[in-house]
């Protein structure tokens, strides 16, 4: 396909992404959107996705069965058969064309991967895992409630919620975190307690994940550096608790890039027991300052 349509494309998307909120069409139009959508935003969406699944994944060990909303061409579907090879992952998608490509991208994988054509509203297929990959976004209030309660419906251990690692995804993440406490479940990721989230506005929870580039990529996004960083905020949970250790052995979460200077390390950390606030460790304190030192944004603390 030339590279001129890519291109626009490309530009479009980013412009509907960056405006957020209800989408009244779907963002993927048809075989050249979604092309473009595989070659610029698969690559971030999957580096999220893997991110939030590896920091996770220990909460959740049994996973046979992944059910992914809105999943396009797959990108949260690769991420799922990273952490366990041997799962089947359904993806549900409203947009042929989004389904067909990534239908192709995963025909060298052994099995495991069905892309199937769903709609908002439809019944979701049961599994151990519901992931929704940057979805709530694309839908009004009424319907990502809707959509977060009939993930619940469906998974048999666990739900993965993500969203941009903006302001307003943040937002979309809070909601749906407060309607999975408010069904019974409990957090096991990012959060170390079940209480109201520590975080303030102006400030916002989000985490980075490494994108490496590729040409192409910067060509269609006009990108001179080797890669970029996929801001994102996320929640995962399981259901009555089953799984997740008790909150007093929780430990912290790294909420931002270590500070590191000469003799200490400056950590920004949510804590188990609900707050979220500075620690400063120092050369003084031996294995601990050696850990702080390796300690990065988004890891257990």
């Amino acid at each position: 396909m030339p590279r001129g349509p890519l291109a626009a494309s490309v530009e479009r998307l980013i412009g509907r992404y960056r405006e957020g909120g209800a989408a009244k069409t779907p963002i993927l139009a048809g075989a050249t959107d979604v092309l473009a959508y595989a070659l610029y935003r698969m690559p971030a969406t999957l580096a999220a996705c893997s991110n939030m699944l590896r920091r996770s994944a220990f909460h959740l060990p049994d996973i046979t069965t992944v059910t992914d909303i809105g999943g396009g061409t797959g990108a949260a579907a690769w991420a799922a058969r990273d952490q366990w090879p041997d799962a089947s992952v359904t993806v549900l998608d409203q947009v042929v064309a989004a389904l067909q490509l990534g239908r192709a991208l995963h025909a060298a994988e052994p099995g495991g991967v069905d892309f199937t054509r769903w709609q908002a509203g439809s019944a979701i297929p049961a599994a151990d895992l519901v992931t929704i990959s940057y979805v709530l976004s694309e839908l009004d209030q009424a319907a990502q409630s809707e959509l977060v309660k009939a993930a619940l419906g469906a998974a048999h251990r666990a739900v993965a919620i993500i969203e941009p690692g903006t302001p307003s995804g943040h937002g979309r993440i809070l909601m749906a975190r407060q309607a999975l406490l408010d069904a019974g479940w409990q957090l096991v990721a990012p959060c170390p307690h079940q209480l109201d989230c520590p975080v303030r506005q102006p400030d916002w929870c989000h985490f980075s994940a490494r994108v490496e580039r590729s040409s192409m990529h910067r060509q269609l996004k006009g990108g001179e550096l080797g890669h970029e960083d996929e801001k994102f905020s996320y929640v995962v949970a399981v259901p009555g608790g089953v799984g997740a250790p008790e909150v007093s052995d929780r430990p912290a979460r790294v909420l931002r890039h270590p500070g590191k200077r000469k003799g200490l390390v400056e950590l920004q950390l949510c804590r188990p027991d609900g707050t979220a606030s500075r620690e400063v460790v120092t050369k003084r304190q031996g294995a601990a300052y050696k850990d702080a030192r390796d300690v990065r944004w988004g890891d257990a603390w």
